[in-house]
């Protein structure tokens, strides 16, 4: 099984071209999504969390505040790195554990903060989904109804989308004027022949 890291910076697309993916049939691991699920269940995860940033951290409902925790991590970097410490190697595990269950020819890991995190080193293939930044704002800003500066302070944490084509094996771009569909079949072509 070839395995597929997908990434890009925020309001990239990258969800979008995981859907793709799935629309062929191929298994998608969330990092994120998994990331808040394990926050949300793995007791040791939570008291960890609670720890580093406070028992508020959790609603009345016992599930992860993940725009309080935003606020209080994207301001502070060496917060940021405990957090990430604690999480991601909870991830990795989880995701192994997924990737063990797939059947498939192929399996992506979806992660915004792919080469940040290490989890470039569990994948066969790097891929970037590449915007302008100008774009990615605009669309961060309108799904979130975040401000500007609170979406130019998460897209500080991250690697810029530079780097990450500079770091890809392939790059797709939804940049509003290539077509996504063509891009995600001549990437399964590329695959087929690699």
């Amino acid at each position: 099984m070839t395995t597929i890291g997908l990434t890009g910076g925020i309001g990239s697309g990258k969800s979008t071209v995981a859907s793709l993916l799935g629309v062929y049939g191929i298994s998608v691991y969330v990092a994120d999504d998994a990331g808040k699920r394990l926050a949300n269940t793995l007791p040791y995860l939570r008291g960890r969390l609670t720890d580093l940033l406070g028992s508020d951290i959790y609603d009345e409902n016992g599930q992860l505040n993940r725009r309080q925790m935003a606020s209080r991590i994207f301001n502070d970097s060496e917060l940021l790195e405990q957090v990430n410490g604690v999480i991601h190697p909870e991830i990795a595990a989880d995701f192994d554990c997924w990737k063990a269950q797939q059947a498939g020819r192929y399996a992506v890991l979806e992660s915004a903060i792919l080469f940040e995190s290490g989890f470039d080193r569990k994948v066969d293939v790097r891929l970037a989904v590449y915007a302008p930044e100008a774009l990615r704002l605009q669309r961060v800003m309108e799904r979130e109804q975040a401000s500007e500066t609170e979406v130019l302070q998460r897209m500080k944490n991250q690697l810029s989308d530079e780097i990450k084509r500079k770091r890809a094996d392939y790059v797709i771009f939804n940049d509003d004027e290539q077509a996504l569909i063509p891009q995600v079949e001549n990437l399964l072509a590329w695959l087929d022949k690699c």
